[in-house]
C-alpha cells in the first residue's frame, strides 16, 4: 500500500465550473471527476526497510464520467488502468489528486479524505465488476450468500426478504432463481460472471466500475455479458467505467474512451472520434493492432510495431514517456519536454506536442482503415 502522503493541487482538468457552496471545482455535467490522481507505491530496500523510490502506477491522470455514459479506459498491461479504477473505489488510498463524486441530491463531494467509514455510504452507490469470475467468487459460499452479502451486512435485507431480492437479480441477470443453492464451480465463467454482476448490483448502485469484466470469456459468451450490461444500463439508468485492453470490445460498448500509458493519460475523446482521427501515435499503433473482420482487405491494413519496451514506471524517461517508442519523436523537445493534456478540437484532448501536424492513421468503420 502507498504512502497515504496528500497534497491537492489545483485541477488541471479543463472546462471546470466552480461550485462555491462547496468549495470544490467540478464540471456541471458530471457525475464522476478524477483530478491530478497519483497512485505511488513505494519501493522498501535494505534491513531496515527504507523507502528508496516509488513506482508511479498512476501519475496525474484526469477524467470525467456523465451520468449515463460508459467511458472505456484502455492501454496496455501495467498502464495503472486498473490501480486507476481501485483508486477510485478506495480500495487505494491515492498518494494525491482529488476524486470527486456527485450524489443524487447534487451534493459534491471528495472521496480521497474519507475514511473507512464515511466511505461507506458511497460504497453502495460506486461498484465494481472484477476481472477473473473465478477467482472473485468465494467458493465455500452458495449463490444466495455471494449475492446477499451486501444485503446482509448494510442491514438491508435478511432471511425471506434477503431470498426474494437475489431471486430477483439473478433473474435480471439470466439466471434462474433456484440456481441461488448452488455453488460457484457448478457454473461456467459466463454464469460465474452473471452472479458477479447481480452481487455488484445488489445495492442498487450509480456508477459501476468493469475491470476488464469480459476479458477472461470467450468470445461467444462476451458478446452476451456486453449486450447483458448494455441492456441493465438502459433499464437501471447506470453509468459505466469500462477498464479494457481490448479496443475492439471497448468500440462496441462505450461512449466516450480514454487511452493510458505508463500511469499518464495520453488521450481522450468520443469513441467515433477517437477510432477515426486519433490524435496521439500511442493511439495509432493500439487502433493498428484492432483485428480486420474483412479477410479482402487485411493486406491493406499495416500493423504498427512499437519498438523498445514499456518503460518502468518506477523510473520512467525524461519528457514524453512515449518518446523512446514514439517514430515521430523530434529528439528534443519531446525527450525534454512534457507534453500537457489538452484539447486539440471540441472535447477532443491528447497529450502530444505535434497533434496538430500529425497525419495519424485511424479506423473509420468496420471494415475500413482510413
Amino acid at each position: 500500500m502507498a504512502d497515504t502522503i496528500r497534497h491537492n493541487g489545483d485541477a488541471a482538468t479543463p472546462d471546470s465550473a466552480h461550485l462555491p457552496a462547496r468549495g470544490l471545482a467540478m464540471r456541471d455535467d458530471a457525475m464522476l471527476q478524477v483530478k491530478s490522481l497519483k497512485m505511488h507505491f513505494p519501493i522498501r530496500r535494505g534491513f531496515f526497510r527504507q523507502v528508496v523510490g516509488h513506482v508511479k502506477a498512476v501519475d496525474g491522470v484526469n477524467f470525467f464520467i456523465r451520468p449515463g455514459e460508459t467511458l472505456g479506459l484502455v492501454g496496455e498491461s501495467g498502464c495503472g488502468k486498473t490501480t486507476t479504477g481501485r483508486a477510485i473505489i478506495r480500495a487505494y488510498h491515492p498518494t494525491a489528486g482529488e476524486i470527486l463524486y456527485r450524489r443524487k441530491d447534487g451534493t459534491v463531494v471528495d472521496l480521497i479524505p474519507k475514511t473507512n467509514k464515511e466511505l461507506k455510504s458511497y460504497h453502495r452507490e460506486i461498484r465494481m465488476i472484477f476481472q477473473d469470475p473465478f477467482s472473485s467468487l468465494n467458493p465455500r459460499m452458495p449463490v444466495l450468500e455471494i449475492v446477499g452479502e451486501p444485503l446482509k451486512v448494510n442491514g438491508i435485507a435478511k432471511g425471506k426478504e434477503m431470498e426474494d431480492r437475489v431471486a430477483s437479480l439473478l433473474r435480471r441477470v439470466g439466471l434462474r432463481p433456484e440456481y441461488m443453492r448452488r455453488y460457484p464451480h457448478a457454473f461456467s465463467g459466463g454464469e460465474r460472471q452473471r452472479i458477479g454482476i447481480a452481487r455488484a448490483l445488489a445495492l442498487e448502485p450509480r456508477l459501476v466500475l468493469c475491470d476488464e469484466a469480459v476479458s477472461a470469456l470467450d468470445v461467444s459468451v462476451r458478446a452476451q455479458i456486453l449486450n447483458l450490461l448494455e441492456d441493465l444500463q438502459a433499464e437501471l439508468d447506470l453509468t459505466y467505467l469500462f477498464i479494457a485492453h481490448d479496443l475492439s470490445v471497448v468500440e462496441y460498448i462505450c461512449d466516450r474512451v480514454a487511452v493510458m500509458y505508463v500511469g499518464k493519460l495520453v488521450e481522450l475523446a468520443a469513441t467515433d472520434e477517437l477510432y477515426a482521427n486519433p490524435q496521439h501515435p500511442y493511439t495509432e499503433a493500439l487502433l493498428s493492432a484492432v483485428p480486420q473482420p474483412d479477410p479482402a482487405l487485411r493486406s491493406r491494413k499495416q500493423r504498427i510495431v512499437l519498438e523498445g519496451e514499456v518503460p518502468d514506471p518506477a523510473n520512467p524517461p525524461s519528457g514524453c514517456y512515449f518518446h523512446p517508442r514514439c517514430p515521430y519523436s523530434d529528439g528534443t523537445r519531446c525527450v525534454n519536454e512534457e507534453p500537457p493534456l489538452r484539447e486539440i478540437s471540441p472535447d477532443h484532448y491528447a497529450a502530444c506536442h505535434y497533434s496538430e501536424t500529425l497525419r495519424l492513421r485511424g479506423v473509420v468503420a468496420p471494415g475500413v482503415v482510413a
